[in-house]
């Protein structure tokens, strides 16, 4: 023996004696013949094992996460390690014999240690330049479970302590492993060693193995099958089923005869499996997980995984809580209906097919009151290579806003428009309340001026140019304005009530910019300017928002005025079984019922006939509200709407490049302009009427007479009374008060209060004018003469014929009654009302 294998002789045999005294063991015989030779090193060692640390703790296995729609179909499985983690029951028994015939035949019969293999292992390393291990499977299990434990801490120090090649490290695992024989069964060790082990291809455990390699459990595994895997595990990195199949199959062959060897098999058993060529029986799953781009749909994928990293109950920060849900095993259940992103996923390409360079569409649905979300969809496909994003390709969701993997969202047009009427309702304007529109047309806009609006909600251009879609102006109502989309009645609805109260309401109804700033804020240099708003964003819509947003602030509506963040998150279950508690999105009455119940009954308008949506009314008259909403130049569309049990937003447009879509062919259909009612409000109508099938007909509630007719006030008597004391009484009533130009006639006395105008009744707030009296007595014409005296014509003569004055009187009867019922039966004349679109 060369000098150079001395040192490496004595350590050798100082640990194998060390552990042989920790067991027991040295009076066999096993390793007397040793003992001598190492002499004092081995009873140091023995000292040194003795007081090594034995307590070991096997932390629960990093393994999939699965993550599935409210209808109960798997959408992902999100992972670190493609791990299943199974009982050893459902783990074929010729699996569970051919690990064992390949790594540790005498598992059953040993302790924690196989002396019989270490001292083989021993003689082979003493007597040759080779070192050959002899660890049983306890003692692998130890070891892989301490791999486990640093990596899931992300220490690679841990992981290399672990894995080097020192007696020192071995000892430490030998020590453990005669802990673990302790405290756990054989049938738990060989459990645990079968989910922690590594198959290779990035499959921990056999269940995963089997499924990736074979598609199919690790129950139903055939001997050539799972001879295959137990041969991988001494090396799965050079051993790979899919890489490697020629020296795997070698391999897989050596532990069939071991286990014919053993008697675990038959020799025709293990003839007939070694006849069978590897490359046949793989099946290899190429979509397994683990990223978001091999999911049923990834951009659902990337909002849910995003939305999880936000959730508290999953740990301190973002990355423990990826953590937790890459290793943890949970079964994530979702608001998600699979059966409606599909129909939401299909209208939407049917109408703008993907492939189109310049356009695309997207739209979200959300459950009014809870916040669920219910489907999400685009045309795209999902990028996953370092091609440029474009129409047919994106990694980024549009449906979404940016802090979930989506984009700032798009321009929403007239859909803003719903916040300008919220507003005027909580100002105290009735929904009968009138506007006096300024007229305005394509070519000829009505210039407003900043004055006209409230300082920090205005423009900072000289002017503000509106146009209307054709021209139209005058006193209007608000189910006009709202009905036609007239913009200058709505600019100056914006002017009437304060321009800065329609921010506040976006506010509160949830509705921000894609990355989560405040809706309508100005720009200057490009960058927002905190707490100063652009009033073109704010009542036309000019600034960008996602359809999930929108959605989901419209559905405040529908609910009586309830804002509820949206949730993909239905329940969360531990691996265990046991369910974790987690906070549903608090929700917040936000809008007065009354006044949620006005504005919908106003943006049901478009939807008849008439306006901005005429014919997209839902089946079955089920009653819907909604807005239609386009950007200038038609660069954008949109339709949200809503019933009392679902809301939905549908965008049509250019997501990277804008371009007009006017004169263009989208998916075969020429358009000679796109409007929100041209494919995004009918995209809107088949997902509505496919999600809604099925449930109960609900009408929207009505509001009350205050607000459809206003806060009406009886206006006190003050005729005759002083002006002083007449104003102090209509200001006691809640009414402003003024005096009149000039004096009147009146039968009251000089000075006093003639009358009032409004006289009986007003809208609280509103300005009552008092018109003095002269003191003069009205003019009173005279009466009209007495008409002349006329002479009376004596009563005809008695008839001669007793039937001819019936029959002629019946006759004349029947003429005038067939006149009067032709006029009351004929149509008025028809009139057809134009629409604007926004």
């Amino acid at each position: 023996m060369s000098a150079s294998r001395m040192p490496h002789l004595a350590r050798l045999l100082g640990a194998f004696v060390a552990v042989a005294v920790g067991m027991g063991l040295v009076g066999a015989g096993l390793v007397i013949p040793f003992a001598a030779a190492s002499g004092n090193a081995a009873k140091a060692t023995a000292q040194g094992f003795n007081n090594l640390d034995d307590e070991f703790t096997a932390n629960p296995l990093a393994q999939q996460s699965k993550i599935f729609s409210a209808d109960d179909k798997l959408l992902a499985t999100p992972y670190d390690a493609n791990r299943i983690v199974v009982p050893l029951n459902q783990i074929a028994p010729v699996m569970r014999k051919a690990q064992l015939a390949i790594e540790d035949s005498r598992f059953y019969e040993h302790g924690g240690i196989d002396i019989r293999g270490t001292s083989r292992a021993l003689v082979s390393n003493l007597t040759s330049q080779a070192t050959q291990g002899g660890s049983s499977i306890t003692q692998q299990y130890v070891k892989m479970m301490l791999v486990e434990q640093a990596a899931r801490n992300d220490n690679r120090e841990g992981v290399a302590a672990a894995t080097e090649q020192t007696y020192a490290r071995k000892l430490q695992e030998l020590k453990y492993a005669l802990n673990v024989e302790k405290t756990h069964t054989k049938k738990q060790i060989l459990g645990s060693y079968l989910n922690l082990a590594y198959y290779g291809d990035q499959a921990y455990g056999v269940e995963a193995a089997s499924l990736h390699f074979f598609s199919k459990h690790a129950k139903d595994l055939e001997l050539a099958e799972a001879a295959s895997l137990a041969g991988v595990v001494q090396s799965p990195s050079r051993l790979n089923l899919r890489t490697n199949t020629k020296e795997v199959q070698e391999r897989r062959d050596v532990v069939i005869d071991r286990m014919v060897e053993l008697g675990w098999a038959t020799q025709e058993e293990g003839k007939e499996a070694k006849a069978k060529d590897l490359a046949d029986l793989l099946t290899i799953r190429q979509n397994e997980g683990g990223t978001c781009s091999k999911a049923a749909d990834p951009y659902f994928c990337n909002y849910v995984i995003s939305y999880l990293k936000q959730m508290p109950e999953l740990g301190p920060n973002p990355d423990a809580r990826m953590q937790t849900v890459n290793t943890a095993g949970l079964r994530i259940e979702t608001t998600l209906r699979r059966d409606w992103q599909k129909s939401l996923k299909d209208d939407l390409t049917d109408k703008v097919p993907n492939g189109n360079d310049r356009f695309g569409a997207a739209g979200a649905v959300v459950e009014p009151g809870t916040g669920k979300v219910r489907a999400v969809a685009q045309t795209s496909k999902y990028k996953v290579g370092m091609e440029e994003a474009t129409t047919q390709y994106s990694e980024q969701a549009w449906s979404v806003p940016a802090q979930y993997g989506g984009t700032n969202g798009f321009a929403i047009g007239s859909t803003a428009k719903m916040y300008a009427l919220v507003a005027a309702l909580e100002k105290g304007m009735p929904m009968r309340a009138t506007v006096d529109a300024p007229s305005a047309g394509i070519k000829n806009p009505h210039h407003f001026d900043p004055d006209d609006f409230q300082d920090g909600c205005s423009t900072s251009a000289p002017t503000w140019a509106v146009s209307n879609d054709y021209q139209v102006g005058g006193t209007l109502t608000l189910a006009e304005i709202t009905k036609k989309s007239i913009n200058t009645g709505f600019a100056q609805l914006a002017a009437d009530i304060g321009s800065c109260k329609i921010p506040k309401v976006m506010a509160k109804m949830g509705l921000t910019d894609g990355y989560g700033l405040p809706y309508g804020l100005a720009r200057a240099g490009g960058e927002k300017i905190k707490g100063k708003y652009a009033i073109s964003n704010l009542v036309l819509g000019s600034d960008s928002t996602s359809p999930l947003q929108l959605a989901s602030s419209y559905a405040t509506l529908a609910a009586d005025g309830k804002y509820c963040p949206p949730t993909p998150i239905e329940s969360i279950t531990r691996a265990d079984g046991s369910k974790m508690k987690i906070k549903p999105p608090k929700c917040k009455q936000v809008i007065d019922k009354g006044i949620a119940r006005g504005v919908t009954q106003l943006l049901r308008g478009p939807l008849e006939a008439g306006g901005t949506a005429a014919g997209q009314d839902l089946d079955g008259g089920r009653q819907a509200a909604g807005k239609t909403g386009t950007t200038d130049n038609h660069k954008q569309s949109w339709f949200a709407g809503y019933t009392p049990q679902l809301s939905t937003a549908i965008w049509v447009g250019s997501p990277i490049t804008e371009y007009a879509m006017d004169n263009v062919s989208i998916g075969g259909q020429f358009y000679g302009s796109v409007f929100g009612s041209t494919i995004a409000a009918p995209v809107w109508n088949n997902i509505m009427n496919t999600a809604s099938k099925g449930m109960k007909e609900k009408d929207f509630k009505k509001p009350g007479k205050k607000i459809v007719k206003g806060d009406l006030r009886d206006i006190p008597d003050v005729v005759g009374e002083g002006p002083t004391q007449a104003k102090e009484a209509l200001e006691d009533a809640g009414f402003k008060a003024k005096e009149g130009g000039s004096y009147v006639n009146s039968n009251q006395q000089a000075g006093a209060v003639a009358y009032t105008d409004p006289r009986d009744e007003a809208l609280k707030g509103s300005t009552v004018t008092m018109y003095i009296s002269s003191g003069v007595p009205p003019y009173t014409p005279p009466p009209p003469p007495p008409p002349e005296p006329t002479t009376q014509a004596p009563p005809p003569p008695p008839s001669t014929s007793s039937a001819s004055t019936p029959s002629s009187t019946s006759s004349a009867s029947a003429t005038t009654n067939g006149n009067s019922n032709k006029n009351e039966d004929e149509d008025e004349p028809s009139s057809t009302a134009s629409s604007s679109e926004d």
